[in-house]
């Protein structure tokens, strides 16, 4: 590794300091984003958030936390490892013991955002820090810059440097080497810039796509969707949907491939986005879940619910594709492009005749049921009917005991194709964007908060 000149890349920084916040940068706005990553203490596996705003990178990078500690641990019980592992480890658990907190705390915390970067960059790294020394040489500054509680945009962007790397394992040794810049008051932004240049500028822009608006929100401080993806799947794409789509002549790219943790959103609900797939069945059953103001993460240690689809499964995914009002059935002129998105026999002949049987009484529709009956007789899921999900949240406050906890839900998915709307529990609303027929039972009876 070597350290750049700082000219080499004054300009790429400029560049990120306009993609993220516009031409210019609100005091109040940027001070909200001013946190380190550091860990609850009444939850020590789990990130806190101080105010509103970062969660864009808190909330994605609690959710890669959570997938390796249940792929290391085999399950939820990393909770109580973790919590107890200040102390001497007496578990009779087969796993190996754990050191004291705040080392479990580093290397979990490096272990999430060096898997961020390793999917923006396959080339090098870049490590963003501040250059302290010059800071300190300004001469007006009487205190460490990382330690100061009123340092503005300004005075930040002028100390930033740029390390580059070429090995994952080195940026590994760099981040548990200088864990403090991480815990600092800087930490999030800094990781944030680094996963960008990382990702490189240009590139960053161009799968933006024509963005007229700053990456976090110049009035509420919100991060984009773009930047909400960036940090989930490795690219900055706007849309939420599989692959691409074409819409009015242009080709609006969503996410490329399966991602290792997933996304769900009541946008969705409320039709302002469609997710696809990839998101809704990640690799892991870990999902970043976005309100409309806040982002948190859920997650479950049975892994059949990230299975492979089903054909049948498969086979209603598509159709809903043609049900967008969520009605359970399809006109009848859709019919053909059902079979051929699926891949089966949809000659038109052939098409006709199964217009016939599946729309008898010539409604102009054809039925969910219906459908699946003639097509899918022995319908078969690869998703259990009960298990267990766990939710985070990084802010205090929206806990009702004002301390941060992972609640525990026993969930089971009812058999009717009906589903209940009750518009004022967030939490079910944006489930059953995922699984239309869920039903939860928290514990202590309390919905936990997506705000």
């Amino acid at each position: 590794m070597a350290e750049t000149v700082p000219a080499l890349f004054e300009q790429e920084l400029l560049g990120v300091k306009e993609l993220l916040w516009g031409a210019e940068i609100k005091q109040d706005i940027f001070q909200r984003w001013s946190q380190g990553f550091y860990f609850s203490s009444s939850e020590k596996s789990a990130l806190e958030q101080a105010k509103g705003g970062p969660c864009a990178i808190i909330a994605p990078v609690q959710a890669f936390i959570v997938k390796n500690l249940l792929l290391e641990y085999k399950g939820f019980h990393f909770r109580d490892r973790v919590n107890a592992s200040q102390g001497s480890t007496t578990c009779s658990s087969k796993a190996r013991p754990l050191q004291v907190t705040s080392e479990v705390q580093s290397r979990i915390l490096v272990r999430a955002l060096c898997e961020i970067l390793s999917q923006v960059s396959n080339r090098h790294f870049c490590v963003v820090h501040i250059d302290e020394s010059g800071a300190k040489r300004e001469g007006d500054r009487n205190k460490n810059l990382s330690d100061s509680q009123d340092i503005n945009a300004v005075q930040f962007h002028e100390d930033l440097r740029v390390i580059m790397f070429v090995t994952l394992g080195q940026v590994t040794k760099y981040y548990l080497d200088h864990i403090a810049a991480l815990q600092g008051k800087f930490g999030v932004l800094l990781f944030l810039y680094s996963v960008i240049l990382s990702r490189g500028l240009q590139r960053v822009k161009s799968e933006c796509f024509d963005l007229q608006e700053p990456l976090i929100d110049e009035t509420y401080g919100y991060g984009s969707q773009a930047l909400i993806n960036l940090m989930i799947s490795g690219r900055a794409t706007m849309y939420v949907w599989d692959h691409f789509q074409e819409i009015a002549g242009l080709t609006l790219m969503g996410i490329e491939k399966q991602s290792q943790v997933g996304f769900i959103t009541i946008m969705e609900y409320h039709r302002l986005c469609t997710v696809g797939s990839f998101y809704k069945n990640p690799i892991h059953p870990v999902w970043v879940l976005a309100s409309d103001t806040h982002l948190t993460v859920l997650f479950s240690d049975e892994r059949q619910l990230v299975s492979l689809e089903t054909k049948s499964e498969q086979a209603r995914r598509i159709f809903k594709r043609f049900d967008p009002e969520e009605n359970n059935f399809i006109s009848s002129d859709k019919l053909r492009d059902v079979l051929q998105a699926l891949n089966l026999v949809n000659e038109l002949e052939y098409v006709n005749i199964m217009k016939k049987k599946l729309d008898s009484e010539c409604l102009g529709i054809i039925l969910l049921s219906a459908f699946m009956d003639e097509f899918f007789p022995k319908e078969e899921s690869s998703t259990p009917d009960l298990f267990t999900l766990f939710h985070y949240n990084g802010l205090a406050q929206s806990h009702v005991n004002g301390q941060i906890q992972y609640h525990i839900g026993s969930a089971i998915l009812l058999e009717s194709d009906i589903k209940s709307v009750c518009e004022s529990n967030a939490m079910l609303t944006v489930l059953q964007t995922k699984w239309p027929n869920i039903e939860v039972n928290w514990c202590d009876g309390a919905t936990p908060s997506l705000n």
